[in-house]
């Protein structure tokens, strides 16, 4: 029955900040994506729950981010997804040295497998990477202040750092992905699956990499897509590996099945549907705190308990 399934890569990732404004000026500031959903943590509603994405909101796009005021800085390592990686378009290289630069952030270019590489972190030390790509999405880039020329064009690629890989490595086998490439001086083994946006994982064991803390500048969890009717299936995959996946769950715009993989990194596997317009037309997402209906009961209550959250809207530069 789980023969047959594969991912086309990722949904969203999901990471710890700290300061919910300075948050969301930077991804809609300086990295131009759009703010698509403005909700709270699920199990902890006086957490704000923010969603970046392209113009739709559209799976594969989306990096989101539970804010904790005042969070200490966690510890990237092993255990972790280590690195989140966007496509950007091939001649965007230059622009984004520049861009991020001017805006008093680091950059480091490399090369990697071919690819040129622009390496950053924003604002809670969160490892970022822009991935110039020949195949990179056309996408639908958001209206603001990155041109559509250089626009991010979604997920590229997330990094896992493991202490042991071969338990995981089988499991994103048993995902549809396989090797494509290796570098054994940097401990990194490429992984693809068949998809046309955030379909790589690199997965690096280095046996002197520290373990990782979970804190502000942190990844909490890597999401997959996949299908609602491929879900149980999914379910009864990762038991036939050992792990103990969630019942489906769900959260409003995606319904999803969690487990820790064996490496320590918590994945997901969550739906296209309904998507983030269920409750919003997509002219104004993003712009109103929307709650699920089991929580809409106590929105007076959340709203009070939130912290302050200041956004303006990105202009064209």
């Amino acid at each position: 029955m789980t023969a047959d399934l594969d991912t086309p890569g990722i949904h969203h990732v999901t990471a710890i900040a700290s300061d919910p404004t300075a948050n969301h000026a930077f991804y809609t500031e300086t990295l131009g994506l759009r703010l698509v959903k403005r909700s709270v943590n699920q199990d902890d509603v006086g957490v704000y729950h923010l969603f970046y994405a392209d113009d739709a909101g559209t799976p594969g796009t989306s990096v989101t981010f539970f804010p904790y005021v005042g969070a200490r800085p966690g510890r990237v390592g092993a255990g972790q997804a280590s690195t989140v990686s966007f496509a950007i378009p091939v001649d965007s290289v230059d622009y984004w040295t520049d861009r991020l630069t001017d805006r008093g952030v680091d950059v480091e270019r490399i090369e990697r497998f071919g690819d040129e590489v622009v390496a950053f972190a924003d604002p809670d030390g969160l490892p970022l990477e822009l991935v110039a790509r020949e195949d990179a999405s056309a996408g639908e880039p958001p209206a603001g202040p990155v041109p559509e020329t250089h626009a991010v064009r979604g997920f590229f690629a997330v990094e896992l750092a493991l202490p042991d890989a071969d338990a995981t490595v089988d499991l994103l086998a048993a995902m549809g992905y396989e090797e494509t490439d290796r570098d054994e001086a940097a401990h990194r083994r490429r992984f693809e699956t068949d998809g046309d946006v955030g379909y790589v994982v690199d997965v690096v064991s280095d046996p002197e990499t520290p373990q990782g803390t979970p804190g502000a500048g942190t990844v909490h969890h890597v999401a997959y897509r996949v299908t609602d009717a491929e879900q149980e299936a999914w379910r009864e995959l990762l038991q036939a590996r050992g792990l103990r996946p969630s019942q489906v769950i769900d959260r409003k715009w995606f319904r999803s099945v969690y487990a820790r993989t064996p490496g320590g990194v918590l994945f997901e596997f969550a739906t296209a549907e309904p998507g983030y317009d269920v409750d919003e037309p997509r002219s104004s997402l993003g712009e109103t705190l929307v709650l699920p209906k089991w929580l809409e009961g106590r929105r007076a209550e959340i709203e009070a308990g939130l912290p302050s959250l200041d956004t303006v809207t990105p202009t064209a530069e």
